[in-house]
Formats: C-alpha cells, sequence, structure tokens
C-alpha cells in the first residue's frame, strides 16, 4: 500500500486513484505511517523541532522555521502530555521508545493522510507507553477522521479497535468481522477459525 512493493497482481486504489505504480515518496503526502520500531519514523540525530520541520513546516527545510510553525509544534506535542513540546531542540535520539513513537505519530498525522498504516506500533514499547500510544492513535484517527489500518497480533487491540477485524491465514482472509460481531467472539474462538 505505502509503495515499497509492488504487487503481484491487481491494483492498489487510495481514494478512488490508482496508485499501484505511484512512486513510494509521491504516495507518502496521503499515507502517514508508523513502523514497529521507533527509530524508523523519525531522524535521531536532528532535533524534534528539525523532524516536526521535515514533517509540517510550511517554509522549506534549508528557510528559517517561520514563528508560527514553531507555535503548531508546540500545539501538536501539547497534546501528547509528555513535555516534548519544551524539548523542541534536544535530539530525537535522546527521547525514549514511547516518547519516539508518539513524536512520529504526531509527525505522520500533522497533515492529516488520506490512509494512516500501523505496523505492530506498540509492539516494541513497555506496556504503559503501548497504552499510551494506543490511546493516542484513538485520539488522533477520531479526531481526524483518518482512515486507519492497524497491523498487531495483540489480541485485544484486534478486537476493541476499528470497525472491522480481518485476520490473514497463509495470506487470504481466514476472518473478517465488522461491529458487534468482532466484539461478541472469544480470543479462543478466534484463534480456533485461523488454525
Amino acid at each position: 500500500m505505502a509503495g515499497s512493493l509492488f504487487p503481484d497482481g491487481g491494483r492498489v486504489d487510495l481514494d478512488g486513484e490508482d496508485v499501484t505504480y505511484t512512486p513510494e515518496h509521491v504516495r507518502a503526502k496521503s499515507i502517514g505511517r508508523l513502523f514497529q520500531d521507533p527509530s524508523m519514523g523519525t531522524a535521531p540525530s536532528l532535533t524534534i523541532e528539525e523532524n516536526l520541520t521535515l514533517a509540517g513546516s510550511s517554509g522549506g527545510w534549508l528557510q528559517t522555521l517561520p514563528s508560527k510553525d514553531r507555535e503548531l509544534f508546540r500545539q501538536a506535542l501539547e497534546q501528547l502530555g509528555m513535555g516534548l513540546e519544551n524539548r523542541l531542540k534536544t535530539p530525537v535520539g535522546l527521547l525514549s521508545g514511547g516518547q519516539r513513537q508518539a513524536l512520529a505519530l504526531v509527525m505522520a498525522t500533522y497533515h492529516p493522510p488520506k490512509l494512516l498504516l500501523l505496523d505492530e506500533h506498540t509492539a516494541a514499547l513497555d506496556p504503559a507507553s503501548a497504552e499510551r500510544i494506543m490511546e493516542l492513535t484513538r485520539t488522533i484517527v477520531r479526531e481526524q477522521g483518518v482512515t486507519c489500518l492497524m497491523v498487531s497480533h495483540n489480541l485485544n487491540h484486534l478486537q476493541k479497535e476499528g470497525d472491522r477485524l480481518v485476520i490473514l491465514k497463509d495470506g487470504q482472509i481466514g476472518v473478517d468481522l465488522k461491529g458487534e460481531e468482532r466484539l461478541q467472539i472469544s480470543k479462543e474462538e478466534l484463534l480456533n477459525s485461523i488454525q
């Protein structure tokens, strides 16, 4: 979907537009991504402010950051409740995994994408950080109305997050549940349905 690989068959449509052979960097304008590894969504040697500039500044990368953008960055970071809005000059490599993943989430959604891809985005985090990132994800997706595809091996997340639950087995859809149906199935039934 993101364009890292081309499909063997079929096509990839994004909001009614065929993007099957659109280069990854072009699709990135419409697709936000978070990876399992918190270090993959940010540039560790750059500061928080510089990372956000890459994601959302109205100026160019080599231009001086407009003060209105700096204030917008502070507001976006403030919603995280992690104090990052007061650490704009801190190199991202000094942040914890949870802080980096939260920053990556802000970067991926700073300009609301048409699609947000979450590739096990809480798997590498401690339980408290993972829950905080899921809470932030829920809030941002709801407030921005973003279509989101989340990959997870966490059965709790699979059942309670989103509108639809799809489980793949051997490259085929093994389970496809919507609405209340996905909430009413037990974890044992889910596991049995794909074995």
